[in-house]
């Protein structure tokens, strides 16, 4: 099965751009190109860009990374769930934004695509896709949750009834905080391990659900945000924000599997580490008071519910 790598990349790279120009349309402040090589003789080389945007108008961080890196050999956390590769060497390219608006009615939200290829010599290569996104508010909003959560839907059901309700599981099992018992977010999609292989054109079918994914993000977020950035928050609702923004910090830096890949494999800790907020707080055994705005987050929408 013929693997066209670099019309992923080309696609990958599109996709950045066309993102940013949209968050750079509702913030009114452009990001900043970072373009980064990895030094000849390293383990891990490759390139990558990364745009970033700080105390925006609406933007408080917000980052949109493209990275294509190839290495010798393959981190630990990306052989955990195939022992059969390891030792083998990769390519592995992908689009990774976390984006952490100021209004804590805003929600904090993670997109991700990528492809990756292991290789070695006298065999035949092994590729997968992955991907998702998934949204964090700190208020909780039906209108918002059933937008998002149609716009996943919409772009897996173009593929197939069977996509969506695989990969939404999938998301709130992964994005799921074990230590504390409670999920991350509302979820979403994500998926990996993506490799359609028992028909001819099963490269072709993957990749489009990959891109389905990368193209649903930008237009269900503005919605969202467009919705919700006038409303008025004082002290109380940013300190709320600041305090579940901490858990957003635990699950990166515990679970998340691309975070510990990039660690792993040596890889830019400024943009691996791109995607963690600038405030956050954390406070011993904190209770939100019952009927409270905050206290309806924890019972009503961080649950694991159909929303559409």
């Amino acid at each position: 099965m013929q693997i066209d790598s670099a019309r992923v990349k080309n696609y990958l790279a599109g996709l950045q751009e066309s993102i940013v120009a949209g968050l750079e349309a509702l913030d009114g402040k452009p990001f900043i190109r970072d373009a980064w090589q990895k030094p000849a003789g390293e383990t891990l080389g490759g390139s990558g860009i990364g745009r970033m945007l700080e105390e925006g108008q609406l933007f408080e961080r917000a980052g949109v990374g493209f990275s294509h890196v190839t290495g010798e050999r393959m981190p630990g956390s990306a052989t955990a769930h195939r022992p059969e590769l390891a030792g083998r060497g990769f390519e592995a390219m992908g689009v990774s934004l976390v984006l952490h608006p100021r209004n804590p009615y805003c929600p904090t939200v993670h997109m991700n695509v990528r492809m990756f290829v292991a290789r070695k010599e006298g065999a035949a290569d092994v590729w997968w896709f992955g991907g998702g996104m998934d949204l964090t508010p700190y208020y909780g909003f039906e209108k918002d949750a059933v937008r998002w959560h149609g716009a996943c839907k919409d772009a897996l059901d173009a593929h197939g009834a069977a996509w969506f309700p695989k990969y939404k599981k999938w998301c709130d099992d992964y994005f799921y905080l074990k230590h504390r018992k409670e999920p991350r977010g509302i979820g979403g999609v994500f998926f990996d391990d993506l490799c359609i292989a028992d028909t001819a054109d099963g490269f072709e079918q993957s990749f489009a659900i990959m891109r389905s994914v990368g193209d649903a993000f930008l237009p269900a977020y503005r919605d969202i945000i467009e919705r919700r950035r006038s409303m008025e928050y004082g002290e109380a609702q940013r300190d709320w924000q600041c305090y579940r923004r901490g858990r957003y910090v635990e699950f990166n830096l515990v679970f998340d599997r691309g975070t510990l890949f990039g660690l792993q494999s040596g890889g830019r800790t400024e943009s691996i580490l791109m995607s963690l907020p600038p405030l956050v707080k954390w406070r011993y055994d904190y209770q939100p008071e019952a009927g409270s705005p905050e206290a309806q987050l924890l019972s009503d929408f961080l649950i694991h519910k159909d929303w559409v």
